[in-house]
């Protein structure tokens, strides 16, 4: 029994934290479930690696204030991400567009595991350096 309420502490300590209070919770169940998608693909951008719902710091919870403020307005949802978008820019979203400003950030780790590929075939295909001894033992032992 004292194994399984351990196994349950651990599972409950994997699943993300929501920091949404019930004061900003909205009334109507289904605009509340639009604005928890919404709200998990954007990004808290004073923490970076968690979403304005798992976020307990005070600008995620403006965010969280203000996409559930334009939802109550009528907003569709794309009208919401694009509000939030024009405030803050791509890198609130946790899946920015493939522009020209993000090539880079897509193409990144493409780039570098290409390289280091590149730099790895060079690296075995070059013949290891030899100082003058291992040269001279080496024209001793050809014919």
């Amino acid at each position: 029994m004292r194994g399984l309420g351990l196994l349950a502490a651990l599972l409950l300590a994997v699943l993300p934290a929501h920091a949404v209070e019930p004061d900003e919770m909205l009334a109507d169940p289904a605009l509340e479930a639009r604005a928890r998608a919404i709200s998990a693909g954007l990004r808290c951008v004073q923490c970076q690696n968690q979403t304005i719902d798992e976020s307990n710091a005070p600008l995620a919870r403006d965010l969280r204030l203000i996409v559930r403020e334009r939802l109550e307005a009528g907003d569709s949802d794309a009208e919401v991400i694009a509000h939030v978008r024009a405030r803050y820019g791509d890198f609130v979203l946790l899946k920015p567009p493939l522009n020209e400003q993000t090539l880079l950030m897509w193409a990144g780790p493409f780039l570098a595991l290409l390289g280091a590929g590149a730099f790895l075939f060079w690296r075995m295909r070059r013949p290891p350096a030899m100082d003058e001894d291992e040269a001279e033992l080496l024209e001793q032992d050809r014919p």
